[in-house]
């Protein structure tokens, strides 16, 4: 069947449905051409388009960002027979779509789009003032950042409101951790990065949620070498070591790292769902997918009380 035929309108009209794409220009929205949309929907059920009365495929909005979704896991290094599963643990989280919040989400949203920072700069502020970082953690941050990481994949030029907004979040994030931290002289949670992200905000957001409880933060968002990592543990010797990866990991490598540590041990970031097979032989660490769920080990732990 061919699939670049643009849709009639009496199909159109047939799926009342006014923003319906033929394959054709969702591949130059998207950038994967039509032979690939078809095996993903063949091989790997990834996207299910509609059918016109006349067999053509037919996708909404949602389906082009479904696709959008599946490019940022393969970006990550995941392979695609790898994806679904991702996909679906995403669906389940972070859904705020009736929330009384998706104002204040739309609102930020805008603020980044101009480019505002005295805007955002009071919006923290106030929201700092009303809500716990958890709850703005919860529902403000993460589905913002969702909705920020789908436009700026689609729209061209964004590089320039990502890079602003990515440089606001880790000054102000990082900036109240230094802040909390003057308030402890305890052991501290050593949070490492393991991704090659330039600025990889759930990074920075673990370490935000846990400075708020009776608990220094020390951050290292680069990766370092496993000689280096060990040294950097004995050296500091933090109450708890906290690996974040957000990308596909070199699991010889992570084994390699904890050689030699002897304190509690934890991995967070979205390469614990890329590598969950693997990460089963690691039975000393406690495993999250993101800020929320790692702060809740920590509790759990007792890691975030004074020592």
């Amino acid at each position: 069947m061919n699939d670049f035929n643009v849709a009639s309108t009496a199909d159109l009209e047939q799926h009342n449905q006014p923003q319906l794409f033929p394959i054709r220009e969702v591949a130059q929205q998207t950038g994967v051409n039509p032979v690939t949309l078809r095996a993903w929907e063949r091989r790997y059920g990834l996207i299910q388009p509609q059918r016109s009365a006349k067999g053509h495929r037919l996708y909404t909005l949602e389906h082009i960002a479904q696709i959008r979704k599946v490019l940022d896991w393969l970006e990550r290094g995941v392979a695609v027979s790898q994806v679904k599963p991702l996909l679906d643990e995403q669906t389940s989280t972070h859904s705020t779509e009736n929330s009384p919040w998706r104002a204040q989400q739309d609102e930020w949203f805008a603020w980044i789009e101009q480019l505002a920072e005295r805007k955002i700069d009071t919006g923290f502020k106030q929201a700092m003032a009303l809500y716990p970082p958890e709850t703005l953690c919860q529902h403000l941050f993460l589905p913002l950042l969702a909705k920020l990481q789908q436009h700026w994949t689609a729209t061209d030029g964004a590089r320039v409101e990502q890079v602003f907004f990515m440089t606001w979040l880790r000054t102000q994030l990082a900036s109240r951790i230094a802040q909390n931290n003057r308030l402890h002289n305890s052991a501290p949670l050593l949070i490492v990065a393991l991704s090659e992200q330039i600025m990889d905000p759930e990074l920075w957001l673990c370490g935000w949620l846990a400075s708020y409880s009776e608990c220094p933060v020390r951050v290292l968002e680069w990766p370092i070498p496993a000689p280096d990592l060990i040294l950097a543990v004995n050296r500091i010797q933090p109450r708890a070591l906290l690996l974040h990866g957000s990308q596909r990991l070199n699991i010889e490598q992570l084994k390699k790292s904890l050689i030699g540590v002897t304190c509690p041990q934890l991995l967070a970031g979205q390469a614990v769902l890329i590598h969950q097979e693997e990460l089963e032989e690691f039975s000393q660490l406690t495993c999250s997918t993101d800020p929320l769920q790692t702060y809740h080990n920590l509790l759990n732990l007792k890691l975030l009380q004074h020592y």
